[in-house]
């Protein structure tokens, strides 16, 4: 009786996840699968794609967007030298403290400090922006479905909505989100930045080099992981074979 009890109650709820997980799953397009260098277990961050995608960052997304878990010290770490990140540090304005007056009072930046955030609250985020908050992008490659796929296909998945496609008010058209209906208006357009480099600074090169920059963001210690990794298996491969070797010469002195 009991079991018929719960069969009745976990199968009706069963159908429902299956039959919500089928629709938002249908709702939300499989973007491209793409190369990326940091992929696979010899994978690593192309240190000119970093310093880019920093400088799209810089100019394009950290008007709305932060990285609250990225200081300037960091920048060191993706090809900037010590004096480069100083200097970049001491171009921003942080909060500094209170003074003698009682009165607060902004500083340069420091290696230590983290990058500044757009907003002070997440009340003034959404006020600045038509109610929407936009997310921390420290995480965001981790924290949505198909990582940097995802990231580099909304990005430049900006397109006119189809013929009779209603959109609402305030809204975008991007093939790539799930409902196609994105409060972000598109962020790029080609030229908007300019690289030091020479690169051409086009929407799809923008868009690889600032998800570039953003996995990394996610994944500082990935390149070290892949390393560790790597010894690791040359470890064990050389332990098997000692193994092996010490198992033929133990068994070689026992008569069969």
């Amino acid at each position: 009786m009991k079991l018929n009890y719960y069969l009745k109650i976990i199968f009706p709820i069963s159908i429902i996840l299956v039959t919500n997980f089928a629709f938002a799953a249908g709702d939300a397009p499989v973007p491209p699968k793409r190369q990326w260098s940091f992929n696979g277990m010899f994978g690593t961050f192309e240190r000119d794609k970093l310093q880019r995608g920093f400088k799209v960052y810089q100019e394009v997304c950290a008007s709305c967007h932060s990285l609250k878990y990225i200081n300037f010290r960091n920048l060191t770490e993706i090809g900037f030298t010590n004096d480069e990140a100083k200097f970049i540090a001491s171009q921003a304005t942080v909060p500094g403290g209170i003074d003698d007056e009682g009165e607060a009072f902004e500083r340069p930046g420091r290696l230590s400090d983290p990058l500044p955030r757009p907003f002070p609250n997440d009340n003034a985020a959404r006020a600045a922006n038509g109610g929407a908050l936009p997310p921390d992008l420290s995480l965001i490659t981790k924290n949505r479905n198909y990582g940097p796929n995802y990231i580099f296909a909304l990005l430049t998945g900006y397109v006119d909505p189809p013929d009779g496609y209603e959109l609402s008010p305030g809204m975008s058209y991007n093939e790539w989100y799930p409902g196609h209906q994105i409060a972000m208006a598109s962020p790029l357009s080609d030229e908007i930045v300019d690289y030091p480099d020479g690169t051409k600074a086009t929407i799809s090169q923008m868009a690889e080099d600032i998800t570039h920059f953003l996995h990394w963001a996610a994944n500082p210690e990935l390149e070290e992981r892949h390393s560790l990794g790597f010894q690791v298996l040359i470890f064990l491969t050389l332990l098997t074979v000692l193994f092996w070797f010490v198992k033929r010469a133990v068994w070689r002195k026992i008569d069969h």
